[in-house]
């Protein structure tokens, strides 16, 4: 008998965006019944070190060794796709994929991949320090003939405080301070951006925004259903 497709969300990073990302993949699947859904398990590891103290630091093994541990786990549960709903996670994802048999969707190139298929050259990354410090967006962007722009100083400050100072507390973020950051990006001459960051993700729940961005957590959910095998729903 063929496996039966299962999906790994390694999530908790954080728990509002993991949940969010669920929910994406439910709203962007073909279904009409229950079975007609991914199978799914879900990993909440909220006791995850955060990644931008560990990377700023350089403190990283903790951090590899829970994300390495909690892939096997599902793993070993007969997940056959894997896919973790953190940006900033990413720094760890080909070494974690070398430690596994089943394949790590890696959310970072596939968005990269999907600026460069829409047409723009100069793409702005909204992220966390850690993720903007490891340049991880910045290669994968650079390998799909895109340049990624980081925000200036103050509104990296701005980004990093709807991040961590509100949604991360289950607040719903500032609309004046992303306004503010938007205003940046385009004084820079991008045409288009990533919502880089899933807490960002959480935070367009909330508010959406325009049709410059695109969030990297509606392309994981999306890979994550076909590459279990699953029909998206048409929009």
């Amino acid at each position: 008998m063929e496996q039966e497709q299962r999906l790994g969300i390694l999530g908790g990073m954080g728990p509002q965006a993991t949940q969010v990302f669920y929910q994406r993949i439910l709203d962007k699947t073909d279904a009409s019944r229950d079975q007609e859904h991914v199978p799914t398990l879900i990993w909440s590891d909220t006791g995850m070190p955060d990644r931008t103290r560990a990377i700023l630091s350089g403190e990283t093994e903790p951090v590899f060794a829970r994300l390495l541990s909690g892939a096997r786990l599902l793993e070993r549960e007969g997940c056959t796709v894997l896919a973790i709903p953190c940006n900033t996670s990413h720094f760890f994802a080909d070494r974690l994929q070398a430690g596994l048999r089943v394949r790590l969707l890696n959310m970072v190139r596939l968005s990269a991949a999907a600026m460069a298929a829409r047409g723009c050259r100069r793409v702005g990354i909204l992220a966390t320090d850690g993720t903007v410090r490891t340049g991880i967006y910045q290669r994968e962007c650079a390998g799909q003939g895109v340049e990624a722009v980081v925000p200036g100083p103050q509104a990296q400050a701005l980004t990093m405080s709807i991040i961590y100072d509100e949604i991360k507390r289950g607040e719903s973020g500032s609309r004046e301070k992303f306004a503010a950051i938007d205003r940046d990006l385009r004084s820079r001459g991008c045409d288009g951006a990533i919502l880089a960051c899933t807490e960002l993700s959480v935070y367009k729940e909330y508010h959406g925004v325009s049709e410059l961005y695109l969030d990297a957590m509606d392309v994981l959910a999306e890979e994550s259903i076909r590459a279990c095998g699953y029909p998206l729903r048409s929009v």
